[in-house]
């Protein structure tokens, strides 16, 4: 069985991916990084799946279709 995945803040995807708070915007807004998912009335995070693929592969990511669910 698989591990659940978890949702990490800001601050983590920040020290994961190297890039600026600004930069992450930017790319989610062109769909070139992976978009927040809201968890809270005021807190948004992240997958950590789909951070861990990013950085795998920055320049190939992109954002799973829900015909490539596992």
């Amino acid at each position: 069985m698989r591990e659940p995945d978890r949702i990490i803040r800001l601050k983590t995807v920040l020290a994961r991916t190297g890039l600026s708070r600004s930069t992450i915007y930017r790319k989610i807004a062109e769909g070139t990084f992976p978009p927040q998912i809201r968890i809270s009335v005021n807190g948004a995070g992240w997958k950590e799946s789909e951070i861990n693929r990013w950085v795998a592969d920055p320049v190939g990511w992109r954002p799973k279709r829900e015909s490539d669910a596992e």
